[in-house]
């Protein structure tokens, strides 16, 4: 593909922009990506960003007269006539978005009739009012999904963007969605475990890992109903056997570095310095487990001031201390706007010396 992989972050920024202009509204736009990567969450975030309609029709699911209408005989005019769907906007109706996802998976002859949307943003005698902005979605052929080529016709009519798996703005997502701190932890250590899209295609593998299941994943590990057992077999099942294995390989290694339940509860100084991890895996699952439990003002001020010790781990191994305790404040300071507890942090001790110690360097 000739254009450059942008983030879904960024796209969601441009979409934001592009509705913005009612010129280039009035423009399609294309998201290209792999499965799992967020195109139609973006889509629905732009249209909240607005507050305004969405209309979601997913391609795959939808016979080509669901798009052009149904025909009916006229008796007054001696004609036949097109009535459109009621599920597509009317003229007058407020602004909005229609997104078509799956175009490239859909069925040829649907194609036309959306092709029709796109190119004339009008099927038959109906027209899409001037403030809707239409968005697409699809994959290509190298994505491993089934495709179907594009005609340059149509490409021509659209801005496209290549959107890829980009794990900051994954772990951005996660944090403000409250995924499991397990899965936040594994991917920021191994973070081309995010979408092995590449790998899945190569051994023919059915099942593979990708933002989308890492989510599933998260969804398994915070149920209070599944068994240990059950939750191997969902997570197996989700992002394939191999991924699943050093996923929990990792997890034991996080579970063991440190119990951070006790670690909120230990006194400050050599109590607290006993309890901090000396591993990789287990910092970075201390990090975000502190990070998700951070729901109240002590607990905020406790967390940073867990981070202000970070100094006093005792590994044979070398630890990324410094970058840990930025990324931990950070976030830390991040959730407290989330929550309105930017005044726990503001009188924390520990934050002052991180800030005055950044400001320094």
């Amino acid at each position: 593909m000739n254009i450059p992989p942008v983030s879904i972050a960024a796209v969601k920024d441009a979409l934001i922009e592009q509705f913005a202009d009612p010129v280039l509204r009035r423009r399609a736009s294309m998201l290209w990506g792999t499965r799992g990567v967020g195109k139609s969450s973006i889509v629905r975030q732009v249209a909240a960003h607005f507050d305004v309609p969405l209309i979601d029709l997913r391609l795959t699911t939808i016979e080509p007269v669901d798009i052009r209408g149904a025909i009916f005989a006229d008796e007054r005019q001696a004609k036949t006539v097109w009535f459109p769907p009621e599920f597509l906007p009317e003229a007058g109706s407020p602004d909005g978005i229609l997104f078509l996802d799956e175009l490239t998976a859909a069925d040829q002859r649907l194609q036309i009739s959306a092709y029709s949307l796109i190119l004339d943003r009008r099927v038959g005698n109906y027209r899409l009012p001037d403030g809707w902005q239409i968005v697409v979605a699809g994959n290509a052929a190298f994505h491993g999904a089934v495709s179907h080529d594009m005609g340059t016709a149509l490409a021509d009519r659209m801005f496209h963007f290549n959107v890829q798996s980009v794990i900051d703005a994954f772990l951005a997502y996660a944090l403000a969605n409250d995924l499991a701190p397990e899965v936040m932890a594994y991917l920021k250590v191994r973070p081309d475990k995010l979408d092995d899209t590449a790998s899945q295609l190569a051994n023919d593998h059915l099942v593979g890992a990708s933002p989308r299941g890492w989510e599933d994943v998260s969804s398994v590990l915070k149920s209070d109903l599944l068994s240990e057992a059950g939750k191997r077999v969902f997570v197996q099942g989700r992002i394939g056997a191999p991924n699943a294995a050093e996923f929990f390989g990792v997890l034991r290694e996080i579970q063991a570095g440190t119990d951070v339940l006790a670690l909120l509860d230990a006194e400050p100084g050599e109590a607290t310095a006993a309890l901090l991890p000396t591993s990789l895996d287990g910092l970075y699952g201390m990090l975000y487990a502190l990070v998700a439990m951070a729901t109240d003002a002590p607990r905020m001020a406790r967390a940073l001031a867990i981070l202000d010790q970070l100094p006093d781990v005792q590994s044979d191994a070398p630890l990324p201390i410094r970058e840990v305790q930025t990324l931990g404040m950070e976030l830390l300071f991040q959730r407290a706007l989330e929550r309105g507890l930017e005044g726990a942090v503001l009188a924390s001790p520990a934050y002052r010396r991180y800030s005055e110690a950044r400001a320094a360097a």
